[in-house]
């Protein structure tokens, strides 16, 4: 038996068979699977799976959402710009596919927020075609098996793996394969002690035959992780409601609602004085509260809370602006260390 062979015939025993998003062959369901999967874990995303579905049951709906109720829906499981790119996409299939998925790999893969292994993933899965797919845990698979040296983001390893995966294919059975590939990376050939003898092509495997498991495939480059920060304002008025801003559709927390931001390090007068000429509020602050670090994938994002109570307001109209009370967080789009540090100031702010 071949590796494709050996991968399938595992697949179908040892492999998963009762994800929420296996009962179907619906490019919907596949689809929005996928965008979910990359880069978080299976458990993560089922829940949030599930809600989604249940909100928006098919491209049609989720193309006719309102972007607000699309990001709440969101809200939480982090990488936004594939929220928006999501709803840009369930947008463009309705008005230039009537509401059908493309089945071919490079029709798919124009569409916003599915690259080439994502396009491959949901032809394979929904339509059965015979594409190679290269999502994270792929790439880990193949360099093991095949000891392929070097960090498998840059150009020349990926390369190399694209050209091995579209060798490896079988002639039938690609949605066994397929599955059994992602399956076979999420659970026997993990990042950090893999189950070798488990595994369905382990006489096979470079890695194991040449003691390398531990240090392929190879990790990113090293580099000084930067740092940006910024005061973030819990600005209550008399009902105990925040005032929340919706962010621009770029850059951080795109398209959610979050805090007002004043640069770090602000004096309480600058802030006093920015927060009157931007809103038209009158504050008094408290004392500042502990900073809160959030990592992203490129930098770390230091926030220093300081929260203030409204005593006095002349108002100034803008759409981006909501008051939001604590009983409405929950549905309100928000970031994740965002929603946590409201509901932990859920109580009155300043006596």
């Amino acid at each position: 038996m071949d590796f494709a062979d050996r991968v399938i015939a595992w697949q179908k025993i040892h492999g998963r068979h009762d994800l929420p998003w296996q009962r179907t062959r619906d490019p919907y369901c596949i689809w929005l699977s996928e965008i979910m999967l990359q880069q978080t874990q299976v458990a993560t995303v089922i829940p949030y799976y599930e809600r989604f579905i249940r909100r928006f049951a098919d491209v049609y709906a989720l193309a006719s959402a309102p972007n607000e109720s699309v990001m709440a829906c969101w809200a939480g499981l982090g990488y936004y710009s594939r929220a928006r790119n999501l709803h840009r996409c369930a947008q463009q299939i309705v008005a230039s596919y009537g509401g059908e998925f493309p089945r071919r790999v490079e029709q798919l893969a124009q569409l916003p927020g599915i690259g080439r292994s994502t396009a491959a993933a949901i032809a394979a899965l929904a339509f059965g075609e015979r594409a190679a797919i290269l999502d994270g845990n792929v790439r880990r698979v193949l360099a093991r098996h095949f000891a392929v040296e070097g960090y498998p983001g840059s150009a020349t390893v990926e390369r190399a793996l694209w050209k091995r995966a579209e060798t490896l294919l079988p002639a039938d059975q690609i949605e066994a394969y397929t599955q059994g590939l992602m399956d076979l990376g999420a659970t026997v050939c993990a990042r950090s002690r893999p189950l070798c003898p488990t595994c369905p092509v382990n006489d096979t495997c470079g890695a194991r035959r040449e003691q390398t498991i531990d240090r392929l495939p190879a990790p990113r480059p090293t580099r000084q992780r930067p740092v940006r920060s910024a005061t973030v304002l819990a600005l209550q008025d008399a009902s105990g409601a925040v005032l929340l801003e919706l962010r621009p559709p770029a850059g951080i927390w795109g398209g959610l609602l979050s805090l007002p931001e004043v640069e770090a390090g602000a004096t309480d007068e600058a802030i006093v004085t920015a927060v009157n000429a931007r809103y038209g509020l009158q504050i008094v602050l408290a004392e500042p509260l502990r900073e809160i670090r959030h990592e992203f994938t490129h930098y770390t994002y230091v926030m220093h809370p300081r929260c203030a109570r409204v005593v006095g307001a002349v108002g100034v109209a803008s759409l981006s602006l909501r008051w939001v009370g604590a009983e409405d967080l929950d549905a309100a789009p928000l970031p994740a260390p965002i929603r946590r540090l409201l509901l932990h100031l859920a109580q009155p702010i300043v006596a």
